[in-house]
Protein backbone atom coordinates (compact mmCIF):
# COMPACT_ATOMS: atom_id res chain seq x y z
CA UNK A 1 0.00 0.00 0.00
CA UNK A 2 1.25 3.51 -0.45
CA UNK A 3 1.78 6.36 1.68
CA UNK A 4 -0.81 8.50 1.80
CA UNK A 5 0.23 12.12 -0.37
CA UNK A 6 -2.04 14.94 0.81
CA UNK A 7 -0.85 16.63 -2.38
CA UNK A 8 -2.18 14.08 -4.28
CA UNK A 9 -5.21 13.26 -2.46
CA UNK A 10 -5.81 17.46 -3.21
CA UNK A 11 -5.34 17.27 -6.98
CA UNK A 12 -7.81 14.02 -7.33
CA UNK A 13 -10.41 15.85 -5.20
CA UNK A 14 -10.26 18.73 -7.51
CA UNK A 15 -10.12 16.68 -10.63
CA UNK A 16 -14.07 15.03 -9.33
CA UNK A 17 -15.52 18.53 -10.09
CA UNK A 18 -14.62 18.49 -13.49
CA UNK A 19 -16.36 16.21 -15.95
CA UNK A 20 -16.08 16.84 -20.13
CA UNK A 21 -17.82 15.01 -22.85
CA UNK A 22 -14.50 14.54 -24.32
CA UNK A 23 -11.88 13.92 -21.80
CA UNK A 24 -11.01 12.43 -18.99
CA UNK A 25 -8.55 13.83 -16.17
CA UNK A 26 -6.54 11.50 -13.73
CA UNK A 27 -3.48 12.61 -11.29
CA UNK A 28 -0.14 10.66 -10.26
CA UNK A 29 2.66 11.49 -7.73
CA UNK A 30 5.22 13.30 -9.80
CA UNK A 31 8.51 13.47 -7.07
CA UNK A 32 7.36 16.22 -4.45
CA UNK A 33 4.40 17.68 -7.21
CA UNK A 34 1.41 15.74 -9.20
CA UNK A 35 0.84 15.07 -12.90
CA UNK A 36 -2.01 16.02 -14.24
CA UNK A 37 -3.32 13.89 -17.13
CA UNK A 38 -5.47 14.82 -19.81
CA UNK A 39 -6.72 11.97 -22.09
CA UNK A 40 -8.98 11.59 -25.04
CA UNK A 41 -12.55 9.77 -23.87
CA UNK A 42 -12.67 8.17 -27.17
CA UNK A 43 -8.97 7.56 -28.62
CA UNK A 44 -10.43 5.30 -31.79
CA UNK A 45 -12.07 8.77 -32.68
CA UNK A 46 -9.07 10.87 -32.26
CA UNK A 47 -5.30 8.78 -31.82
CA UNK A 48 -3.98 11.74 -30.08
CA UNK A 49 -0.94 11.35 -27.54
CA UNK A 50 -2.45 12.13 -23.72
CA UNK A 51 -1.60 15.70 -22.68
CA UNK A 52 0.62 16.08 -19.17
CA UNK A 53 1.30 19.11 -17.05
CA UNK A 54 3.27 18.91 -13.68
CA UNK A 55 1.78 21.23 -10.19
CA UNK A 56 4.54 22.47 -7.83
CA UNK A 57 4.63 21.68 -4.56
CA UNK A 58 3.93 25.59 -4.47
CA UNK A 59 1.33 25.64 -6.26
CA UNK A 60 -1.01 22.54 -4.52
CA UNK A 61 -0.07 24.44 -1.14
CA UNK A 62 -1.22 27.45 -2.43
CA UNK A 63 -3.95 29.61 -0.59
CA UNK A 64 -6.14 29.79 -3.70
CA UNK A 65 -5.04 26.44 -5.18
CA UNK A 66 -8.99 25.83 -6.22
CA UNK A 67 -8.52 29.07 -8.60
CA UNK A 68 -5.31 28.68 -9.66
CA UNK A 69 -5.87 24.78 -10.46
CA UNK A 70 -8.75 25.77 -12.75
CA UNK A 71 -6.91 28.37 -14.66
CA UNK A 72 -4.21 25.99 -15.21
CA UNK A 73 -6.35 23.21 -16.39
CA UNK A 74 -8.66 25.43 -19.10
CA UNK A 75 -4.91 26.53 -19.94
CA UNK A 76 -3.65 22.60 -20.21
CA UNK A 77 -7.20 22.13 -22.29
CA UNK A 78 -6.92 25.01 -24.54
CA UNK A 79 -3.12 23.64 -25.24
CA UNK A 80 -4.14 20.32 -25.49
CA UNK A 81 -6.70 21.35 -28.55
CA UNK A 82 -4.02 23.61 -30.17
CA UNK A 83 -1.86 20.74 -30.44
CA UNK A 84 -4.24 18.63 -32.00
CA UNK A 85 -4.86 20.60 -35.00
CA UNK A 86 -3.68 18.22 -37.98
CA UNK A 87 -3.31 21.18 -40.56
CA UNK A 88 -2.71 25.52 -39.74
CA UNK A 89 -1.99 28.01 -41.78
CA UNK A 90 1.67 27.97 -40.49
CA UNK A 91 1.75 24.34 -42.56
CA UNK A 92 1.27 26.24 -45.95
CA UNK A 93 4.90 27.39 -46.50
CA UNK A 94 6.40 24.19 -45.70
CA UNK A 95 4.14 22.69 -47.94
CA UNK A 96 5.01 25.01 -50.63
CA UNK A 97 8.86 24.29 -50.22
CA UNK A 98 8.33 20.58 -50.63
CA UNK A 99 6.69 20.89 -53.50
CA UNK A 100 2.98 19.71 -52.56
Amino acid sequence: MSEPNPRLDRVIEQLKLYEHPWFTFSAAKKDDGVVVCIRVREPRLAPVEDYQFTLHPRDVDHPQFEWQFQRQLFDALHDYLMEMFTRTPQDLSERRERGA
